[in-house]
C-alpha cells in the first residue's frame, strides 16, 4: 500500500498502555469496541487490533508493515522480524516483565532440575521447553490458556508465567524459583517494510517519537537561577544527563541554568542546590526527549 503503513496495536493487557504511549508520542488513536481497526490522527498509519501473541507472525506474513509486541512472544514464535526500538513498557509499570518458573509453596521444589518428568503449565510452551533442555531436565510442557496460576499442583506441577510485580503468584501461594526470561514490548517491522525505503522512515518516525517518549517518562527539566559566582558549586550538585545549558540574564552578576534530570533523584538534588545558592528553582514535565 503506497504511503500508508499498517500498525499492529496488541490487545489485550498491553492495549490502554500502548495507546496511552501513542498519545504522548503525538498520535490519537481512537479505538471502538466493536472494531479491530481503530482510527489513528494520521492519513500514512492504518491501525488494526492483533494479539500480542500473534503479531510476529503477521508481520512476518506482510499483512502487518509493523507491530508492537513483547519480544517474548517474537522469540516463542522463532520467526524473524526486524526489531525496531525496545520500548521499556508493561501493563502497570515502566519496567520489563518477567517469565519465571514458580512451584506452590511447601512442595520441596526449589530448582528447575528437582522438576525432572513433572508437568509445566505455560502460554510460553517453546521458551520453556528450550529453558529445561539447556538444563537437561526431561519434563512435559503443556499449553495453557489462561488462569495458569491456579493449575498447581492439581493440574500441574509447575508453571512458567509472565509478571510484573508476582503479586497474583503469592496470592496464589506460588514461589518462584528461577527467572526464565525478561521481556519488553517492541517495535518489529517485516522484512518487505524494512526494504521500502518510504515505509523504513516512516517506521523509524514512529519509533524515535515512541522512544523519546518513553525516555521522557522517568524525567523531568529544571531550571533555576544562580548568581555567577556561585555557578560551579550548582554544576557540581547537577546529576546532568548532558552539560547542563547556562543563559545569560538581563542582570549581568546572574545567570538561568537549565537541564534534565531523573525523577527519582529530584527530591534530593532540590534542597542541595537551594543550599548551593540557587533561586527560581522550577520543575516541570517533559512529554519527549530525544537523545
Amino acid at each position: 500500500m503506497a504511503n500508508k503503513i499498517r500498525l499492529g496495536i496488541p490487545k489485550g493487557s498491553l492495549q490502554d498502555a500502548t495507546l496511552a504511549l501513542f498519545k504522548r508520542a503525538g498520535w490519537n488513536i481512537y479505538t471502538d469496541g466493536r472494531s479491530y481497526f481503530p482510527s489513528i490522527d494520521d492519513k500514512e498509519i492504518e491501525c488494526m487490533l492483533i494479539r500480542a501473541q500473534e503479531m510476529a507472525r503477521y508481520v512476518d506474513h506482510g499483512v502487518l508493515d509493523a507491530g508492537l509486541t513483547g519480544i517474548d512472544w517474537v522469540v516463542e514464535s522463532g520467526l524473524k522480524v526486524n526489531s525496531i526500538t525496545s520500548l521499556t513498557y508493561a501493563k502497570q509499570s515502566r519496567r520489563k516483565v518477567r517469565w519465571v518458573l514458580a512451584v506452590p509453596e511447601g512442595s520441596g521444589f526449589e530448582k528447575a532440575e528437582d522438576l525432572e518428568g513433572k508437568i509445566i503449565a505455560t502460554e510460553l510452551v517453546e521458551v520453556t521447553k528450550r529453558y529445561f533442555a539447556d538444563k537437561g531436565v526431561n519434563v512435559k510442557v503443556e499449553f495453557s490458556w489462561g488462569a495458569t496460576e491456579v493449575k498447581p499442583p492439581m493440574l500441574a506441577d509447575a508453571i512458567v508465567e509472565v509478571t510484573e510485580t508476582g503479586s497474583s503468584l503469592k496470592a496464589n501461594r506460588l514461589t518462584i524459583i528461577d527467572t526464565v526470561m525478561e521481556s519488553e514490548t517492541h517495535l518489529i517491522a517485516s522484512q518487505s517494510a524494512y526494504e521500502d525505503e518510504w515505509k523504513r522512515e516512516k517506521i523509524e518516525s514512529v519509533a524515535l517519537m515512541l522512544r523519546a517518549a518513553i525516555d521522557a517518562q522517568a524525567q523531568v527539566g529544571l531550571m533555576l537561577n544562580v548568581q555567577r559566582q556561585h555557578l560551579q558549586r550548582i554544576l557540581d550538585v547537577l546529576p546532568a544527563l548532558n552539560s547542563p545549558t547556562i543563559s545569560e540574564l538581563s542582570n549581568p552578576a546572574f545567570v538561568a541554568v537549565n537541564t534534565i534530570l531523573e525523577e527519582t533523584t529530584v527530591r534530593d538534588v532540590i534542597p542541595r542546590l537551594k543550599a548551593a545558592g540557587a533561586t527560581g528553582i522550577v520543575e516541570y514535565p517533559l512529554n519527549k526527549v530525544v537523545l
